[in-house]
C-alpha cells in the first residue's frame, strides 16, 4: 500500500486565525497562529495514528469474518444504519464509479460520504465527506474517538481471534465520520470481496457491481463464479441490484443471489447503458439510456469506454435511489453538471503536457487491456514509454502483455513499497514480452521518469519532430500515487 508517511495539503480546520482563549481588553493584542506549526503538528499526529494503525493486519492479510467489525460498530451505536447507503463492489471500476455516484447524488442536493479504497497519495483520501477528504485533523480526532472501542474488540475477541485488522478500523472510522458530519447518504466501496468485507455490514439500498474478473484469487478463489459469489455478497433483501456488463458465469451467479434476496435488478445493455460516446476535447460526449429516459449531451472529462460504461452504472444507481424509472427523470442539467465536474485521480491523468505524461493505476491485465484500448482509440502519441511498477502479488506478465501493443519502450522501476515486485524480477518478464531493446532498468521512481522522458524526447532522425511523445506511468496504485507527488498534484 502507498506510505502514509508521505507529504500532505495544509487541509486543517484550525478555526479563527488567531490563539485561542479569552479575548484581550485590546484587540490590538491579539497574536496570529503559527500556521506552518499547526500543520507540522498536525502532521506529526497523523503519523502517529497510522505508525498505531499500520501495526495491525494489512489489508493484504484477510480473516474473512464480520464478527469484528459487527462488535466495533455495536460499540459505536451501529452508526451505519443512520443513513442510506450506496454499495460498490467488483474487480476494475470501482473507486471511479464511487466518484461518480458521489458527484451525481452531490448535484442533485445531498449530503454525501465516500468511503474508498486503497488511496493514492494520503490516506485521508480514504473518507471524502462534501466531496473532498476528511482533514488530518478530523481523522486524528475520529480515530481517538473509536480507539477504546477497538481496544474492547481486541481483547474480547480471545487468543483464536486476530485483533482488528487496518482496514477494518478504517471502515468503523468512515461509519462514524459519517454519521457524525451527518451525511445523508454513504457510497461504500468494498476492499476486497464483498460477503465478508468490512463494510458489507452497511445495507446498501442500492448495490453496484461493476465487471468482474480475476484477482486476489488467494482469497476470492480461482474460479469466476467463486469472485462472483463473493461479490454478490453486496446484494441485500430488497435492494436494487445494479450491473455492469459482466461474464455470462459471473453474470449468472449475480442473478441467482438476486432472485434468492428478492432484489429488484437492473442490467447495462438491457435496463440502462451507453447509446453513443464521442471522443471530445479533454474527455468524451455521452449520450446515456438510463432508467428513466435518455440523457443526451452528457461531457466526462474521463477517457476511454470504460468511463463510459462506468457513468452509466453510476448514473443507474442514483436513478435506482431515487426511484426513478420509466416516466419518471432525473433532472437533465443536473446530470450533466455532475459528469462535467467528475475527477478520478491517477485514471489516465494527465499530469504535464510537454511531453504529456498520464498516470492510471491499472493493476491486473483486465485493467491494463482497458488502458491500452483507450491509448490506441483515443491517442495519437508518436511514441510512448510505460514507466511500469508492480506489486509482486500481482499478475505483471499479463499486464505487460496487455500493454505491449500500445507502447514503444518500457522502464521497469519499483515503488516504495514492501510489496513492490523486485526490478530484476519485473524486467525479466518486460524482457520476455518486449524484447531486451525496448527495456530500460530504473530501481527507483524518479530517475525512472527521467529516462522515459529521454526516450520520447530523443531521435536518430534529424527530420523526425520531437511533438508527440508521450509517457505512461502505470502498473500498481502505489506507482501512481508516489508519481502523482513527485508531480506535485495534492490529494483528493
Amino acid at each position: 500500500m502507498p506510505s502514509d508517511d508521505q507529504e500532505f495539503p495544509p487541509e486543517l480546520s484550525a478555526g479563527d486565525n488567531f490563539i485561542a482563549g479569552p479575548l484581550p481588553d485590546d484587540e490590538s493584542e491579539l497574536e496570529p497562529v503559527d500556521e506552518a506549526a499547526i500543520q507540522r503538528r498536525a502532521r506529526q499526529e497523523l503519523l502517529a495514528v497510522e505508525n498505531e494503525l499500520d501495526k495491525r493486519w494489512p489489508e493484504t492479510k484477510i480473516a474473512p469474518s464480520l464478527t469484528r467489525i459487527r462488535a466495533l460498530a455495536n460499540l459505536l451505536g451501529d452508526p451505519q444504519v443512520t443513513y442510506p447507503v450506496v454499495h460498490v463492489a467488483g474487480t476494475n471500476g470501482k473507486s471511479s464509479t464511487a466518484r461518480m455516484i458521489e458527484a451525481l447524488l452531490t448535484r442533485l442536493g445531498l449530503r454525501v460520504g465516500r468511503y474508498t479504497s486503497p488511496h493514492l497519495q494520503l490516506v485521508t483520501e480514504r473518507i471524502s465527506i462534501d466531496g473532498a477528504p476528511i482533514s488530518a485533523e478530523t481523522y486524528v480526532n475520529t480515530y481517538r474517538d473509536v480507539e477504546p472501542f477497538v481496544s474492547m474488540v481486541d481483547k474480547a475477541g480471545g487468543p483464536d481471534e486476530p485483533p482488528m485488522s487496518k482496514f477494518e478500523v478504517l471502515t468503523g472510522m468512515a461509519f462514524a465520520a459519517f454519521a457524525d458530519a451527518p451525511v445523508e447518504v454513504a457510497v461504500l466501496e468494498t476492499g476486497m470481496g464483498g460477503s465478508w468485507d468490512a463494510t458489507n455490514i452497511a445495507d446498501g439500498q442500492v448495490a453496484v457491481l461493476t465487471p468482474i474478473d480475476f484477482d486476489h484469487a488467494e482469497y476470492l478463489g480461482s474460479e469466476l463464479t467463486s469472485i462472483a459469489g463473493e461479490k454478490a455478497g453486496i446484494i441485500k433483501p430488497g435492494a436494487v441490484a445494479v450491473l455492469a456488463e459482466q461474464h455470462p458465469d459471473a453474470e449468472r451467479v449475480l442473478l441467482e443471489r438476486a432472485v434468492e434476496v428478492d432484489a429488484v435488478v437492473a442490467r447495462a445493455g438491457s435496463e440502462f447503458g451507453v447509446l453513443s460516446r464521442d471522443v471530445a476535447v479533454g474527455g468524451q460526449l455521452l449520450r446515456l439510456q438510463g432508467l428513466g429516459g435518455v440523457y443526451d449531451e452528457v461531457f466526462l472529462p474521463l477517457h476511454g469506454a470504460h468511463q463510459a460504461a462506468n457513468a452509466a452504472l453510476a448514473l443507474a444507481a442514483v436513478e435506482a435511489f431515487f426511484g426513478a424509472g420509466k416516466d419518471r427523470q432525473l433532472v437533465v442539467e443536473a446530470v450533466r453538471e455532475a459528469f462535467a465536474e467528475v475527477r478520478t485521480p491517477g485514471r489516465l491523468e494527465r499530469v504535464r503536457a510537454a511531453p504529456a505524461v498520464l498516470l492510471d493505476a491499472a493493476h491486473n491485465p483486465h485493467s491494463a487491456a482497458a488502458l491500452a484500448a483507450t491509448i490506441d482509440a483515443e491517442f495519437a502519441f508518436r511514441r510512448l514509454a510505460a514507466v511500469i511498477g508492480v506489486l509482486r502479488d500481482k499478475d505483471a506478465l499479463g499486464i505487460l502483455e496487455a500493454l505491449e501493443p500500445v507502447v514503444s519502450e518500457v522502464v521497469v522501476t519499483a515503488s516504495s513499497s514492501p510489496r513492490a515486485m523486485p526490478v530484476a524480477e519485473l524486467a525479466e518478464l518486460a524482457v520476455s514480452v518486449f524484447g531486451e531493446e525496448r527495456v530500460t532498468v530504473e530501481p527507483v521512481l524518479d530517475a525512472a521518469i527521467e529516462s522515459a522522458v529521454a526516450l520520447v524526447e530523443q531521435t536518430d532522425d534529424p527530420e523526425e519532430p520531437l511533438a508527440g511523445g508521450g509517457v505512461l506511468i502505470t502498473g500498481s496504485v502505489v506507482t501512481v500515487g508516489e508519481a502523482r507527488t513527485l508531480f506535485g498534484k495534492e490529494p483528493e
